[in-house]
């Protein structure tokens, strides 16, 4: 659903969250048009599975549910295997690390909230990876 709005600017209710897609978009950003190929993983991947798409990306944004601990928990896994990675020497071409940002979803969720504003920044300042609730 996060990735549909950036897309279309428009809120989808009827979304299937376990569907994976790869959505393609151009936008203007400082005056220079960008292309984006977004892969939308769904979450639903196995560890050999994300590893792959994992070095796919140029760019990630790891996403957790506010209103999910399990989701929540996953986010420093995926950001060590995103370091890791990406740090490898054998990723030819690759200089520096690849912009990553954590994103706390649901924040309107705020009687099923079960991750606090506290634990996404603590985590974020641990990692040093800025992070952003949002709904």
């Amino acid at each position: 659903a996060l990735t549909v709005r950036f897309i279309t600017r428009r809120f989808i209710g009827d979304y299937d969250p376990t569907l994976e897609m790869i959505y393609r978009h151009v936008a203007v950003i400082d005056g220079e048009m960008v292309h984006f190929e977004i892969l939308d993983t769904a979450g639903q991947e196995d560890s050999l599975q994300i590893e792959e798409k994992i070095k796919w990306g140029d760019g990630f944004a790891v996403v957790y549910s506010v209103t999910d601990r399990c989701s929540f928990d996953e986010v420093m896994r995926l950001c060590f295997l995103i370091n890791h990675l990406h740090g490898s020497p054998k990723r030819s071409g690759a200089a520096e690390q690849p912009p990553v940002v954590i994103v706390g979803n649901k924040k309107d969720l705020q009687f099923d909230r079960m991750v606090s504003t506290q634990d996404g920044e603590n985590l974020s300042k641990a990692l040093k990876i800025p992070f952003y609730e949002i709904s």
